[in-house]
């Protein structure tokens, strides 16, 4: 893994005549991934950054969580993204570290395509864990997101995801595939901030619990 994203980050660094290098920061009333609370329906802080150069990418998200003594988890990705044929395209890798909990470390591939405002994209689980839990690798995650202006500074955002658990991971927990979803507008407020509210949820809650409660969620962000 570790030598993964240094070979990532030497592509990057080849290309330093046109990196960009940009940064984000934000407070959420609480939240969500994939569906799931992952900060006890309570706010969390989440910020991170991103360095482009020619195509090539890494960066690092981080966010408040409350399932773990840590309280932090931390994404390293790099990738390469580009356009061909009149469709964007993205593809790279996606390591979630949780500090204190490194049975939750999870590793996947992913590759997505984007034309106009919508975006398709697929990861897949490389790792032997999945968030925790045994016999996580294959499992899947699919996903379509679209993003519409509407004028006057909103835009409408909508999304659908579906995780796809292997008969293996399934025997292993128990538990169901699920569909999660997203509606919201977000407000640019100019200089780099911008509100965003949205309802955020998933199905299977009897199976899954109260973590996938739909739940109304309000996020003020700043680009850097």
């Amino acid at each position: 893994m570790k030598k993964t994203l240094l070979a990532l980050s030497a592509l990057a660094i080849a290309g330093t005549a046109h990196a960009e290098l940009s940064a984000n920061l934000s407070l959420t009333s609480n939240y969500k991934y994939r569906g799931i609370d992952q900060s006890d329906n309570k706010p969390a802080i989440q910020g991170g950054f991103d360095w482009d150069s020619g195509g090539f990418y890494v960066g690092n998200w981080n966010s408040s969580i409350g399932f773990t003594d840590a309280g932090i988890e931390m994404d390293f990705y790099g990738g390469y993204k580009g356009e061909a044929a009149g469709l964007g395209y993205d593809v790279g890798l996606l390591y979630y570290a949780y500090p204190g909990f490194s049975d939750g470390n999870t590793t996947e591939l992913y590759g997505g395509l984007s034309f106009g405002p919508v975006t398709v994209k697929y990861s897949h689980t490389v790792s032997s864990k999945w968030f925790g839990s045994e016999k996580g690798r294959g499992n899947g995650y699919f996903d379509v997101a679209a993003d519409f202006e509407l004028g006057g500074s909103l835009t409408l955002n909508t999304h659908v995801g579906y995780s796809r658990f292997t008969s293996k991971w399934k025997n292993e927990n128990g538990l169901p595939n699920y569909v999660d979803y997203l509606v919201g507008v977000t407000y640019d407020l100019g200089n780099g901030f911008e509100l965003s509210g949205a309802a955020v949820g998933a199905t299977k809650k009897g199976d899954w619990g109260d973590g996938n409660k739909a739940r109304f969620i309000v996020t003020l962000s700043k680009s850097l």
